[in-house]
C-alpha cells in the first residue's frame, strides 16, 4: 500500500531531522525501525530504496558520511529548511500518525479540519506519481452536467483551501491543467508511463500566483495594501503570498506590498478580510474587489 510506504518515508525523515547533524549509524537506525514497525531486521537494501523514494517524492537527501558511516539530512537540505510546503507535509503526516497511534488516549482532545477529497483519491494519485503512470480521469466541472474523460500525467499534488488538486499534463488539451480531486468521479491508472519534464517544479509554477490558478501568460504586478494593525499581525504570521513585505507602519495602519498575478482566488481572499484590509493599488484590482463587495452588500440590503 502506498499509504504505508509514505508513512515509512515520513517516519524516516522525521527520525533523521530529530537526530540532527550527528545523524545515525545504520545499527541505531535499524533498532529504531524494528521498534517502530515490529520487525526483526531492517534490510539495508530496503533502506536504500526508501532513501531513493524520499529523494524523489520530497526532494530530501539522506546522505552518508563515509568517514564515520553515519547517515543524516544536511541542515541546509532538511525537511524543516527545504521549503515551507515540505515542512507542512511532514508535519501533517506526523500529526496524523500520532493521532492514529494514540487515538484512544487523545480522543476528544485534538481537532483537525477534514479535507474530503484527500480520502478517496490522494493515495491513488501519489501512487501513480511514484510510478510515473498516466491516469484516466472522469471529471465533472462545477456548474457542468457533463463528464469529461482525460488522460493526465500527474506531475504533482497541491493543497489549497481544504481541497487537494492534481497538477498534470492533459494529453487531450496538450497543456498542464489543474484538477480538483473532489470533482473526480472515476480514476484509474492507464497502464502507460510518462516522463516528468526535468525543469518541472510545482512551487515555481505557482510562484507568481495565488491559489490554484497557474499563470497563462500574465505578468505579476505590484499590489499595495493597507491593513489594520490587528489584521497585519495575523498577516505577518501567515502572509498572503511569499513576496509579501511590510513597507511602513503609520499609527494604527500597516502598509503591505506583494508581487503576484491577481486572480479570482486572490480577489476572494481580499474580500474575506472585509474592512480590515484595503487595496490601494493597482486601481484595476481595487475596482474588482470593490465590485465584489458591493455585489455582496446588495444581497443584504435588498438593493
Amino acid at each position: 500500500m502506498v499509504s504505508e510506504l509514505i508513512d515509512k518515508y515520513l517516519w524516516l525523515v522525521q527520525t533523521f531531522v530529530d537526530a540532527g547533524s550527528a545523524g545515525l549509524s545504520y545499527a541505531q537506525l535499524e533498532r529504531r525501525w524494528c521498534s517502530r514497525y515490529g520487525t526483526e531486521t531492517y534490510p539495508r537494501r530496503s533502506f536504500n530504496n526508501h532513501r531513493d523514494g524520499i529523494a524523489e517524492v520530497f526532494g530530501i537527501e539522506i546522505t552518508c558520511d563515509r568517514s564515520t558511516n553515519r547517515y543524516f539530512i544536511d541542515a541546509g537540505e532538511s525537511a524543516v529548511d527545504k521549503r515551507q510546503s515540505v515542512q507542512w507535509l511532514v508535519n501533517t503526516f506526523t500529526v496524523n500518525n500520532l493521532l492514529t497511534l494514540g487515538k484512544e488516549r487523545l480522543s476528544g482532545r485534538v481537532s483537525v479540519e477534514d479535507i474530503p477529497s484527500g480520502h478517496r483519491w490522494l493515495t491513488a494519485v501519489m501512487q501513480a506519481m511514484l510510478q510515473d503512470r498516466v491516469l484516466e480521469i472522469h471529471y465533472r466541472k462545477y456548474l457542468s452536467e457533463g463528464t469529461d474523460f482525460r488522460h493526465v500525467h500527474p506531475y504533482a499534488v497541491k493543497e489549497f483551501a481544504k481541497r487537494w488538486y492534481v497538477v498534470g499534463f492533459n494529453e487531450e488539451a496538450g497543456a498542464v491543467r489543474v484538477y480538483a480531486m473532489d470533482r473526480i468521479l472515476e480514476l484509474k491508472e492507464s497502464g502507460t508511463r510518462f516522463t516528468v519534464p526535468k525543469d518541472f517544479d510545482v512551487d515555481r509554477l505557482f510562484a507568481d500566483s495565488y491559489g490554484i490558478y497557474p499563470p497563462e501568460g500574465e505578468k505579476p504586478v505590484l499590489v499595495r495594501l493597507k491593513a489594520t494593525r490587528r489584521e497585519a499581525a495575523y498577516l505577518k504570521d501567515l502572509p498572503l503570498h511569499p513576496s509579501q513585505i511590510v513597507e511602513r507602519e503609520e499609527g494604527e495602519d500597516v502598509y503591505l506590498a506583494l508581487r503576484l498575478i491577481p486572480n479570482p482566488n486572490f480577489i476572494m481572499e481580499l474580500c474575506r478580510h472585509g474592512a480590515a484590509l484595503e487595496v490601494l493599488s493597482p486601481q484595476s484590482l481595487r475596482e474588482e474587489v470593490a465590485a465584489a463587495l458591493e455585489q455582496a452588500l446588495k444581497l443584504y440590503c435588498g438593493k
